[in-house]
């Protein structure tokens, strides 16, 4: 099921969010002191293009840094991307079978927002540290 749902999220609009982090990250490498931010993006654009069965956590070694890197990426991307989720989750619900891809739209709303300090991990590997 998963993968039938990547596939349709894809097509409909994994694609497009993904080129949306992509041309972010380009543009935050442009500058040595925005790497991070855009190593972050790179990130988020393979979550965008396949996120059934991974999921995000917070990443346990992120300190206070990331916590100041959130607020700059807010300010210069992340405002837009999650904006782009939000609209893109809106225009999905509309029909049943798009429920799924809106909820996973608004489930990448905070990582869009805060980057930084996250990591992307397999559902399954999340169920198995909880003891599911």
């Amino acid at each position: 099921m998963k993968t039938l749902l990547n596939i349709i999220w894809l097509v409909l609009a994994g694609f497009w969010l993904a080129l949306g982090y992509v041309l972010a990250g380009i543009i935050c490498c442009i500058l040595i002191v925005t790497i991070p931010f855009g190593i972050a993006s790179f990130r988020m654009a393979s979550y965008a293009l396949w996120p059934f069965g991974r999921t995000v956590v917070d990443k346990p070694t992120s300190g206070a840094w990331s916590v100041i890197g959130n607020v700059i990426w807010v300010i210069v991307a992340g405002w837009w991307l999650a904006l782009t989720h939000i609209i893109t989750g809106i225009l999905e619900a509309i029909t049943i079978i798009g429920i799924p891809l809106a909820l996973a739209n608004w489930k990448m709303v905070p990582i869009s927002l805060f980057p930084l300090g996250k990591q992307i991990v397999p559902s399954d590997r999340m169920m198995a540290a909880y003891g599911q």
